[in-house]
């Protein structure tokens, strides 16, 4: 297949960064952040990825180098290791599906984004009134197609040829991500009123925390941020040497995606407090809100420019994941298909699908049925196959390996009885909320 392996530990981990890093970084930290108790939701939130990272992150990546392989391999080997083997080749597609439907969803919302930079870059995104602006192609079907054929065949070549272009494609983007999002922090830092939003930022209401609705959104933007859906990361893992530490590799890899929810925050909330404007969610946030903030704001056209080139970079990174885990596990199931035409046939299939659901009401809907129903359920189904199915002592080898310390029953325990019950419960809300409303 061609895949290699990544060169370096920090090819490895920029690209899992840019896996976990996107949107729910970008709009769905700082809005929960704001609308779920401030301090107090950092608190949980900061718990949850701790024990994700630490123990859920790292068993993805101990599943896939364990396997050789990404999701449909990973979840065979593991299954078998009980002698349920068919079983595991069935189970493995559910993730692996949620992924490719994440991909075409994603892809639309990275086309609003790239047209937003381009606007930006021409500067008719400055003098546009950012509420009509949005709404003409935001609620219109086929709207922003040539932003969508160029976000998807950007994102394919970036998967050219494996673990090197994928590694090569997140050593560029990735810093330039984080350097872009702190010079937008330190612009907003400078704005009136901008403490008022870091105060209530890390002011606990403290009662929030005996708020369940509170807790579960801590976790359900814990699993969410660091991209354990039961898939996205085992291909992370395919592709890391055995010399890598990977417990090392996952406590790393949670900081940095920590580090840049925390940055986006710094520049979403104290730029709502500085202009008074009320917290909106997901999409109005990055294409109404901060426009007006933008327009408004001493060279706001160069600081709309760093911000959705930021995004855009940040977006691409996590699609890339996604059309990685459903190209190596197609070319797993089907050894003589050539990554090109994997490729070539996953972007048309992607676009084919995606295109008919540009407008938001469309992609919207389709990106809560994932979130709510087979990212949660993926999640369940990966906790349960590494810590109840997989044979314990073919985990903790694999943690082992190259480990600069011996892990053995915490660890694991934490991940059997802390980890999957949070998993689940997380699965059974979601579809409790569902229902509910």
């Amino acid at each position: 297949m061609g895949k290699g392996k990544f060169r370096s530990k920090w090819g490895f981990i920029l690209t899992a960064v840019g896996s976990a890093v996107g949107m729910a970084n970008v709009w769905g930290f700082p809005y929960k952040l704001q609308s779920e108790g401030g301090g107090a939701f950092l608190v949980a939130y900061l718990i949850f990825i701790v024990i994700f990272g630490y123990v859920g992150l790292s068993a993805e990546y101990a599943i896939g180098r364990r396997a050789g392989t990404g999701t449909l391999g990973a979840y065979e080997y593991a299954w078998n290791s009980r002698g349920y083997k068919s079983a595991g080749k069935i189970v493995g597609w559910l993730p692996l599906i949620g992924s490719l439907c994440i991909a075409i969803g994603y892809a639309c919302i990275i086309s609003y984004v790239l047209k937003a930079l381009f606007q930006s870059i021409t500067g008719s995104l400055m003098t546009v009134d950012p509420g009509p602006w949005f709404e003409g192609f935001a609620l219109r079907d086929y709207s922003v197609i040539p932003f969508h054929i160029v976000i998807v065949i950007v994102t394919l070549l970036t998967c050219i040829t494996g673990a090197s272009s994928i590694e090569k494609a997140n050593k560029f983007m990735m810093p330039i991500f984080f350097v872009l999002f702190v010079i937008l922090a330190i612009r907003v830092a400078l704005l009136p009123k901008a403490i008022e939003g870091y105060a209530f930022m890390f002011k606990p209401d403290w009662s929030q925390l005996l708020n369940p609705r509170t807790v579960v959104s801590a976790m359900g933007q814990a699993f969410f941020s660091l991209s354990i859906t039961g898939s996205g990361m085992i291909v992370c893992g395919a592709y890391l040497s055995k010399s890598e530490d990977i417990i090392d590799g996952a406590k790393k890899t949670a900081v940095f995606d920590t580090i840049a929810a925390m940055v986006a925050a710094f520049v979403m909330v104290p730029a709502l407090f500085s202009y008074s404007l009320e917290q909106a969610r997901g999409p109005g946030l990055l294409f109404v809100t901060l426009p007006t903030i933008l327009q408004d704001m001493p060279g706001g056209r160069l600081f709309a420019i760093i911000l959705f080139t930021a995004v855009v970079f940040g977006g691409i990174s996590s699609l890339q994941n996604m059309f990685e885990v459903v190209a190596e596990s197609i070319m797993h199931k089907f050894p003589k298909l050539s990554r090109k035409i994997t490729l070539a046939v996953l972007g048309i299939l992607t676009f084919g699908i995606g295109v008919n659901m540009e407008a938001i009401t469309k992609w919207g809907n389709w990106m809560d049925i994932v979130s709510i129903y087979i990212i949660p359920l993926g999640a369940t189904l990966g906790a349960i196959s590494w810590f109840w199915l997989l044979k314990k002592e073919e985990l903790m080898d694999e943690i082992n390996t190259s480990s600069n310390k011996i892990y053995g029953d915490i660890w694991y325990n934490i991940g059997k009885f802390i980890y999957t019950p949070l998993a689940i419960v997380l699965c059974i809300v979601a579809l409790a909320f569902k229902i509910a409303f």
